[in-house]
C-alpha cells in the first residue's frame, strides 16, 4: 500500500517527505524526475502503551510506503507523465501551501490555498474525463464493426463514470459492483484513489482553523481528509536531540504531540487500513491490514503459514488492557476472547494466532 505526495512547487512537500521518512533525497533522485521511495514509521500512542506494559526486548512499529512524486507544475501536467506515477499509488497526499513568505516564490505570484486545491483537483478530474472520452470513441468504433455485447456493456459503464465526473464527484464515491470494478481495474482512473490534503501553515497560523474548517466542509462531498501542519515547526522539533527538549518545545507551543505523528495515522486511515498488535516479552509489534479483513487475512500479514493453517485468534481489546494494566487482569475480568475464521479484525486488536501446518 503506497501513498504518494504531490503538490505545486514550493509547497513544502519535499521537507514533509523527509520528516516522515527520515530520508533526504539525493540530487540524483530529484533530477531523475521519478518518484522517490521511502518508509514512514507509524507513531501510535497505543503502541507506546503496550511497550510500557510488556517491556519487550524488541519494539517494531508499523511502516507505510511513502513516495515523493516529481513536481506538479503546468509543464509536467501537460506532458502527462506524472499521472502515470499517480496511477501506481493507492492514495494521494496533496501538500498545499498556506504559509506566506516573500522570500519563497509562488508559481502563480500569490499564496491562495483554495485556488491551488481547486487547480490540482480539476487536473485530476480532467485526466479521468479525457481517458474516458477517448475510450468511448474507441468503443463506438468497435461496436459499429463487431456489435460485441461486452463492448456495449463497457460503454454503458463508462457513460455512468462520465456522468459522475460531470457532477464534479470523484469516482471513488461511485458505487460499483464487483463486476464493474473488475471491468475497470486496468483503467488509469486517478479520482478512484483516496485523497488527503495537508495544509502547510506558518507557526503563527497553526491554531487558526478557519481555513481548515472551510476546506473540510467544501471537500466533505469528496471524502477528502484534511489536516494542517507547520512544516517549519516540525523541522525544528525534528532537529532537537533529546525527548526532553522536544517535550519542552511542544509544551511552549501548547502542542500535545508532533503533527508528523498524527499525519502518519491519518495516512493509515486514508489507505483504509487498521492496526493490530502482537505482544510479549520478546517483542511488541504493530501490523496493518485492510479494514474489514477477517482474522485469517490478518494472520497472513504476520506469516503466510498462519493464514494457511489458521485455527483461531485469541483477542484482547486495547481499551481493556489499557484500563486494567496487564494481560492477567484482562483474563480475570473475562475480557479475553477466542474468535474463529469469520471474525472481522478491529482497529487496536491485540491478537495471538493459533495455527497448524
Amino acid at each position: 500500500m503506497k501513498i504518494g505526495m504531490i503538490g505545486l512547487p514550493q509547497a513544502g512537500k519535499k521537507t514533509l517527505y523527509e520528516l516522515l521518512t527520515k530520508h533526504k533525497p539525493s540530487e540524483k533522485e530529484i533530477s531523475s524526475h521519478k518518484p522517490v521511495k521511502g518508509l514512514a514509521e507509524i507513531h501510535d500512542p497505543r503502541f507506546d502503551r503496550l511497550v510500557s506494559i510488556y517491556k519487550p526486548k524488541k519494539e517494531v512499529r508499523a511502516r507505510i510506503d511513502i513516495e515523493l512524486l516529481p513536481k506538479l507544475a503546468k509543464d509536467t501536467i501537460a506532458k502527462g507523465e506524472i499521472f502515470a506515477d499517480i496511477n501506481e499509488l493507492d492514495a494521494i497526499c496533496h501538500v498545499v501551501r498556506v504559509f506566506k513568505n516573500d522570500s519563497v516564490y509562488h508559481a502563480d505570484g500569490s499564496v491562495d490555498p483554495k485556488r491551488d486545491v481547486d487547480f490540482v483537483n480539476a487536473e485530476l478530474f480532467l485526466h479521468d474525463l479525457i481517458f474516458i472520452e477517448k475510450r468511448l470513441e474507441n468503443l463506438d468504433k468497435k461496436i459499429k464493426q463487431t456489435k460485441e455485447e461486452a463492448a456495449a456493456k463497457e460503454k454503458d459503464l463508462l457513460l455512468r463514470l462520465k456522468a459522475h465526473l460531470d457532477k464534479t464527484l470523484p469516482l471513488g464515491l461511485l458505487e460499483l459492483t464487483d463486476e464493474d470494478k473488475k471491468a475497470i481495474s486496468s483503467y488509469p482512473l486517478i479520482t478512484r484513489k483516496a485523497m488527503l490534503a495537508v495544509l502547510n501553515v506558518s507557526e503563527d497560523d497553526l491554531k487558526n482553523t478557519q481555513l481548515l474548517k472551510q476546506l473540510e466542509y467544501e471537500l466533505a462531498s469528496s471524502k477528502t481528509g484534511v489536516m494542517q501542519v507547520s512544516v517549519k515547526i516540525e523541522s525544528e522539533i525534528a532537529s532537537l536531540e533529546t525527548e526532553k527538549e522536544k517535550e519542552d518545545f511542544l509544551g511552549a507551543l501548547g502542542i500535545e504531540e508532533p503533527a508528523m505523528n498524527m499525519l502518519t495515522r491519518l495516512c493509515i486511515k486514508t489507505l483504509d487500513l487498521v492496526s493490530f498488535f502482537t505482544v510479549g516479552e520478546d517483542e511488541v509489534r504493530q501490523w496493518l491490514v485492510r479494514r474489514g479483513s477477517l482474522a485469517p487475512r490478518a494472520a497472513g500479514v504476520i506469516h503466510s503459514d498462519m493464514e494457511r493453517g489458521f485455527i483461531r485468534a485469541e483477542v484482547i481489546k486495547f481499551a481493556d488492557i489499557d484500563a486494567l494494566g496487564s494481560e492477567e487482569k484482562v483474563k480475570e475480568a473475562g475480557k479475553f476472547y477466542v474468535k474463529g475464521k469469520d471474525y472481522v479484525v478491529e482497529d487496536g486488536d491485540i491478537l495471538n494466532i493459533r495455527f497448524s501446518v
